[in-house]
């Protein structure tokens, strides 16, 4: 899953991206209101977490726009206002949840599950493919019924392919979704981490589920596909 945090201040941008990303997320920061915008309106986030008061264009219009752009992806506000009116028009704007600081990352990451859970970007869960299942809140991985541990870049690999299963994923593709840096495409820290997965997937079971398309990428198909 990826997340996007719009927030200026270094040390919550911090304390929210460790958390995000110990639970598995992806995630991009932007410390302005511009940027943020910018990166909500052009990319495919599955939750927002976004600061009011910003340097450059503040929350409030962030959240216009991306309601203005047809951009329906959840969002969490976060501030130190905590007054009714601002919370009032932070929903009005269609903000999903309000978070006031100082606030607990916990509480912070079950209200994300929450709105993920009632949102678009839990529709289908678990994924299956074959007798592959895979749990995305719990972050439950199975196989013919057997439970399979994976590292946190081995689980969103795996997720990020049976969200498209099917789909010749490319190299760049998976970079883009699956880790939260600019590496050069030619690396093989996929091939690495594929190889990892199928040892866990496939391995053991028949038939392979992970494939490789020669000079593309990479596709998670059963056999019927």
């Amino acid at each position: 899953m990826r997340a996007l945090v719009i927030e200026d201040e270094p040390a919550v941008a911090g304390f929210v991206g460790k958390g995000l990303r110990e639970a598995s997320f992806v995630v991009e920061l932007a410390d302005n209101g511009i940027d943020g915008c910018r990166l909500a309106l052009t990319n495919d986030y599955d939750v927002v977490v976004l600061d009011l008061m910003l340097p450059g264009k503040d929350g409030f219009k962030v959240l216009h726009d991306l309601r203005r752009g047809e951009k329906q992806t959840p969002v969490i506000c976060l501030t130190a206002r905590d007054s009714v009116d601002d919370r009032v028009k932070g929903l009005d704007l269609g903000a999903d949840d309000y978070l006031a600081k100082p606030f607990s990352f916990a509480e912070l990451l079950a209200r994300i599950r929450a709105l993920l859970r009632r949102g678009r970007a839990m529709v289908g869960n678990p994924i299956v493919v074959s007798d592959l299942t895979i749990d995305i809140l719990a972050r439950d991985v199975r196989r013919g019924g057997t439970r399979i541990d994976l590292s946190a870049n081995e689980y969103r690999l795996l997720e990020y392919l049976a969200r498209n299963a099917g789909c010749v994923l490319s190299r760049t593709m998976i970079l883009e979704h699956v880790w939260d840096m600019n590496q050069d495409p030619m690396t093989n820290v996929i091939d690495v981490h594929v190889n990892r997965l199928r040892k866990k997937i496939d391995a053991r079971f028949d038939p392979p589920l992970i494939h490789t398309v020669r000079g593309v990428g990479y596709v998670l198909r059963s056999a019927e596909s």
